[in-house]
């Protein structure tokens, strides 16, 4: 589940930025001088204008000349601020409780809802729809899965896009969200503005957490399940019959391998996929000390296992390896500086940003990356971790050509040097 998601109140942000289409958009100076506040008027001149002065820059003067604030109003904002990112934090990230074993602030993730999904849905999966936003790690594995099985045409899916206050929003007109072209647009299986107006549809209505991704019922208005890896379970397990074109025979978790793929994943949900998060939405040193130190010694014991394993389970790509690349690919982008995840970066760990590469250049796979989304979704939308909501420049080891160089991985392979992609398996 993203965290966010209809919980934060409409934030105090400045100015709304406009969004602009496609690629990286860059700050102007201008746009980085925007206030809310009224700006005094100019002349025509252009010296003159210069010279003008904001009405918060007056009025300090004002108050305490070209000197520092007195401590008194930088201690009362302080206290203010402060406590209005407890609240803000207690909403977008509940901590656990007291009885808890885990340190006072550490973050709790909600459950899902709608944990499963029916057995009967695994024998007759049709008239279902997803839903999912491109930032959301958890809604970015159930996009590679769906990629992998080559899924894309028996499985539509809408893609929101985040609001300034956490919601997942649709927008009235965008490019076709088949093929490698993923990119927010409408609500297509119910034509709203919001997928908390879509959860509210559901026999009986909806009144928590408007979480991605999302699977729905088209035919009976129903939520299937909002659950991430038991839809990725679903997905890989599920008969989709002639409703699958151009489909492959892939298995993300062969039976042979089922309690090797439940081990890793008992090591990395907690650690690294939830980890990060237990490190960003931190409300004390001893929760995030305690986060941190599980999250780095994890990724050291998963660097060493892939001096010698091309996959987190062998020769053969696993649902583990799908759940571990969301959050690797996230990393040094996202994670690493907005969720204090600084101990070593991802490009420091050789067989971790080798295996990155690895997966990143299977073609399925590299479709579903969005990497200005991801950024956008939560440098702007994450107001309490980055309130001035700048958007910081992309780390250059997110550089498509960098992730498309070379891996040597392959010679890992007990099979030898092969090419691990759904369409030739």
């Amino acid at each position: 589940m993203w965290p966010a998601a209809s919980l934060l109140p409409n934030p105090p942000t400045p100015q709304p930025r406009p969004r602009l289409s496609g690629g990286f958009r860059h700050r102007t100076s201008e746009r980085r001088r925007c206030s809310t506040l009224t700006v005094l008027s100019s002349s025509s001149s252009s010296s003159s204008s210069d010279a003008k002065e904001d009405l918060v820059t007056a009025a300090g003067r004002l108050l305490w000349g070209r000197g520092l604030p007195p401590q008194a109003l930088v201690s009362a904002v302080r206290s203010g601020w402060s406590a209005a990112w407890h609240l803000m934090m207690r909403q977008l990230a509940p901590s656990s409780s007291a009885a808890a074993a885990s340190p006072p602030g550490s973050y709790a993730r909600p459950t899902s809802s709608f944990p499963s999904v029916p057995a009967s849905y695994c024998r007759n999966p049709t008239n279902l729809h997803l839903y999912v936003a491109l930032p959301c790690p958890w809604a970015h594995r159930v996009l590679v899965v769906r990629a992998l099985k080559g899924l894309r045409s028996a499985l539509p899916v809408s893609i929101a896009a985040p609001g300034l206050d956490g919601s997942w929003l649709f927008r009235p007109r965008g490019p076709s969200a088949v093929g490698e072209d993923l990119r927010p647009g409408p609500d297509r299986a119910n034509a709203r503005s919001t997928l908390r107006e879509v959860y509210g549809l559901r026999r009986g209505g909806y009144d928590g957490r408007s979480t991605v991704p999302m699977l729905w019922d088209a035919e009976r208005k129903e939520v299937v399940c909002n659950e991430s890896y038991a839809i990725i379970e679903f997905l890989n397990s599920a008969d989709f019959g002639g409703e699958v074109h151009g489909g492959s025979g892939l298995d993300l978790c062969p039976s042979e391998l089922k309690n090797e793929i439940d081990d890793w994943n008992r090591v990395i949900y907690p650690n690294v996929n939830n980890g990060v998060y237990r490190c960003g939405f931190a409300q004390s040193q001893e929760a995030y000390d305690t986060a941190v130190n599980g999250l780095f010694n994890t990724l050291d014991m998963i660097e060493s296992h892939l001096s010698t394993s091309r996959y987190l389970c062998g020769d053969a790509l696993t649902l583990a390896d799908v759940c571990l690349f969301t959050t690797l690919i996230r990393f040094d982008l996202v994670y690493n500086v907005l969720f204090k995840c600084t101990k070593k970066k991802l490009l420091e760990y050789p067989n971790l940003y080798g295996y990155t590469c690895d997966m990143y250049q299977i073609p399925e796979v590299v479709s579903t990356c969005n990497f200005e989304a991801i950024m956008d979704g939560y440098y702007c939308t994450l107001f309490p971790l980055n309130p001035g909501g700048i958007l910081p420049v992309m780390p250059s080891a997110c550089n498509h050509d960098l992730l498309s160089k070379p891996h040597n991985r392959e010679a890992l392979s007990s099979s030898g040097k092969q090419s691990i992609h759904a369409s030739e398996t």
